[in-house]
């Protein structure tokens, strides 16, 4: 799958807070393991920074942001540089829906930390599969009204 057609996965960049942790594991899984042919990760900072090829990836994309705090600074970023924030998560509230992982740890997330991650990447994973299915039926669509 090309980079165009990947659902772009931008994460909090909270360094030194244990949720913004959170939410890079649960990115990272879901770029990585769950997820690797259908997502892209764009670092925040990069966006922050104005990078141009961070832009250029969230421009026209559809994005799932990550955020670990109420500031919800990667949804801003991802709507602020052109993109369409298709799905928006808080670890805060992923952690309310799931109150046995008990996140600690900033350098290295607890047990509790790693099961939450993996708990919302598994959410993430979903929606990115729902996200591309709605576009091959909305494709196919207007292919058969172009026919």
């Amino acid at each position: 799958m090309s980079d165009e057609k990947k659902i772009v996965i931008v994460p909090c960049s909270g360094i030194g807070k244990t949720y913004g942790t959170v939410s890079r594991e649960a990115a990272y899984d879901v770029v990585e393991e769950l997820r690797p042919d259908e997502s892209q990760l764009v670092a925040l900072s990069m966006l922050v920074m104005g990078d141009e090829s961070a832009r250029a990836a969230v421009d026209g994309s559809q994005a799932i942001t990550i955020d670990g705090c109420k500031l919800a600074c990667a949804s801003k970023m991802v709507r602020e540089s052109g993109g369409t924030v298709a799905k928006e998560h808080a670890v805060l509230d992923a952690y309310r829906r799931h109150k046995a992982f008990k996140p600690a740890g900033i350098a290295e997330l607890n047990e509790g930390g790693l099961q939450l991650a993996h708990a919302l990447a598994d959410e993430i994973a979903v929606e990115i599969d729902e996200l591309l299915q709605k576009g091959s039926v909305e494709a196919a669509a207007e292919e058969a009204n172009h026919a």
